[in-house]
């Protein structure tokens, strides 16, 4: 039987379940990728779990997010991680060696392999054919212990990919496609497995582009064939022993279907404030802008860096607009420095910054008030750069160039009448650096893992009582981010590893009193609209609020990762059987889940609800193995207790 290039890796790693959309399988995990925002609180939970050392084949843990020290907290942590990484075995990746997905990439994908992330954009691996999934911070711990990952059974989208792009036009604008047709919720419970002709004229980094930000789609993860320009990559990197054809059978089925025209694709951008507002360049061309940004989590690569700087070679930016680069890792730099392009940056008044997340989680270049800042990111959540109602869109580094060059916003083929477009060519032979990478040995698992103040205890939490008595603190919209539940940026994130610290900043964006307000009301119902809990793998999201009194969330649906780290940490995520229903609740409402603990002991998935004494009926949809974390109060209550 035919079959697709998901289901071989599937199959290839399934434990249990078996491979029907919405099923609950689980598969075994070969890598695990941390980063210090997330990780931190992942290496407390597989210290919690009593370990000696990991299972997994391989972990890396990198410190690409919280990397500006304005005080001990982060300095501290990073300590932490990298004395916890060597007694573990795991590979540590310090300060300023690059973003996870780019390093990762470079140094240990492998075609075939899976890959867990506490990471929601961890699906940029499939720029190596890796089948890269985001989770929260316990999910990833348990797969460090060797514990294999659940999830459901996704449906796999095939996108076949035809012609090649045009000038001007690039990787970017192929993922900005599939969201101006799906937007963030229309590939929720879905993997996307590219295929066709047209793939052939995607690079590695190109894929990696579509992968990262194909978490925008909602989608589990996505998926690229191993193919020669996978292996000429591998290669380039001195990895070419890696390397392994993969893809799909010929007839090979899929369960939804569409196709891309690349020679049709043109340069789009996506507005304020969502990644799936998107429009074309040429709709929102002239807007004045302040500041532009190339590099980060997603269009940090070699490529994406010597197309800007060839484009503004003997150019200098607008003296009104910021040019900023983020570069993806210091290999990339130092590839890019080789060619030339560090020079054409720089005169073109170009600030380059240290590899990292920087602007995209809010850890500096936070716009002006007002300012129109262009991002090669892959969110424009509000507030997500740090400065509230910001004007932040996202686009191609083709589209930043231009901007940067322009003052406003321009399409870059208007660039065509003035140079020819610079097609840029991988290296053959990239500059390998890979000197920062702490590797694991026998000597160093005898290192005193450190704990700075900043460090505190794992919170504890109960069982899920016989019933809830609750009420309804705060209602929300749809679309509702974990930016927006759990705000990043350089005054929030150093308090990661500081449950108590951080829950103070809960909904810190729409209700500054929140956290008091929890804490008024004892147990606590959150109102959600659809697609709640959007965005980032953070577990603090689910994590804090708990420490707060949350104990159950009414939506009309969730994002698939915040659903898990809402039953890893024993908050009941419900579905509204009539959406109507949503409005009948507001804050201050009285909310009763009577006999909460036998409905979900005896498998019910529609449960009766009273809301201030009027009876409403809720959908439960979790697997048996996530009922039974609901009633023991949390994943790791039931990994305690065996």
């Amino acid at each position: 039987m035919s079959k697709n290039l998901t289901h071989k890796i599937l199959e290839a790693h399934l434990v249990a379940g078996k491979l029907v959309p919405g099923e609950e399988i689980a598969i075994r995990i070969d890598q695990v990728l941390l980063q210090d925002a997330t990780g931190t609180m992942a290496m407390l939970e597989f210290e919690a779990l009593g370990i000696d050392s990991i299972a997994a084949e391989l972990a890396v843990q990198y410190v690409d997010h919280n990397i500006i020290q304005t005080d001990y907290k982060n300095a501290d942590d990073h300590r932490y991680l990298q004395s916890a990484s060597a007694r573990y075995g795991i590979h540590f990746s310090p300060a300023g060696n690059g973003v996870s997905h780019q390093v990762h990439m470079e140094r240990f994908g492998v075609p075939g392999k899976t890959l867990i992330g506490s990471d929601s954009h961890t699906p940029g691996a499939a720029g190596v054919t890796v089948l890269g999934i985001g989770a929260g911070g316990l999910d990833v711990a348990l797969a460090m212990a060797g514990h294999p990952h659940h999830l459901p059974c996704p449906k796999v989208l095939g996108v076949k990919l035809l012609g090649k792009l045009g000038e001007w036009v690039s990787a970017k604008d192929v993922i900005l496609e599939m969201l101006r047709r799906y937007d963030v919720k229309g590939c929720v419970g879905k993997i996307v497995e590219y295929y066709g002709p047209g793939v052939a004229s995607l690079s590695a980094t190109d894929r990696e582009t579509i992968g990262n930000m194909g978490t925008e789609l909602g989608a589990t993860t996505s998926i690229f064939p191993s193919d020669e320009n996978t292996r000429a990559y591998l290669e380039a990197q001195g990895r070419g022993g890696a390397w392994t054809p993969l893809s799909a059978d010929p007839s090979a089925e899929y369960d939804e279907y569409d196709e891309i025209d690349l020679s049709r694709v043109e340069p789009l951008i996506a507005k304020p404030s969502s990644p799936g507002n998107v429009v074309t360049v040429r709709e929102v061309a002239g807007l004045k802008v302040d500041q532009v940004i190339v590099g980060s989590s997603v269009n940090s690569s070699f490529r994406d860096l010597m197309v800007v700087a060839r484009i503004l070679e003997g150019r200098h930016a607008s003296p009104w607009t910021a040019l900023n680069v983020n570069p993806g890792s210091r290999q990339v730099i130092e590839n890019v420095a080789e060619a030339g392009g560090v020079f054409s940056l720089l005169r073109a008044g170009a600030r380059i910054h240290e590899s990292g997340c920087l602007g995209c989680i809010g850890m500096g270049q936070a716009p002006g008030t007002g300012q129109v800042s262009l991002r090669t990111m892959p969110r424009n959540f509000p507030g997500r750069s740090g400065t509230k109602d910001d004007q932040v869109y996202l686009c191609s580094p083709e589209t930043v160039a231009a901007a940067a060059l322009k003052g406003v916003i321009t399409d870059p083929r208007d660039l065509g009448a003035e140079m020819d477009y610079p097609r840029i060519e991988d290296p053959k032979k990239y500059i390998i650096d890979e000197a920062s990478i702490v590797k694991p040995s026998e000597e160093l698992r005898k290192t005193t893992v450190v704990r700075g103040p900043n460090i505190a205890p794992l919170p504890t939490f109960d069982a899920l009582p016989e019933s809830l008595e609750t009420k309804v603190v705060l209602v929300v919209g749809d679309n509702i981010s974990t930016d927006t539940i759990m705000p990043a940026g350089s005054k929030v994130l150093p308090l990661r590893s500081n449950i108590p610290a951080i829950s103070r900043f809960v909904f810190s964006i729409i209700d500054e009193e929140f956290a008091r307000k929890c804490e008024e009301a004892g147990a606590v119902t959150i109102v959600g609209g659809e697609n709640y809990g959007q965005g980032s793998s953070r577990e603090h999201a689910a994590l804090a609020p708990r420490y707060l009194g949350v104990r159950a969330v009414l939506a009309k649906s969730f994002a698939r990762i915040h659903m898990a780290n809402l039953c890893n940490n024993g908050i009941v995520p419900l579905v509204f059987a009539n959406p109507d229903d949503y409005h009948l609740l507001k804050a201050g409402t009285s909310v009763v889940y009577r006999d909460i603990r036998r409905h979900l002991s005896e498998g019910v998935s529609e449960l009766p609800v009273e809301i201030d004494g009027k009876e409403i009926r809720v959908l439960l949809r979790v697997s048996e193995r996530m009922r039974h974390m609901l009633l023991e109060g949390g994943a790791l209550n039931v990994v305690r207790k065996g």
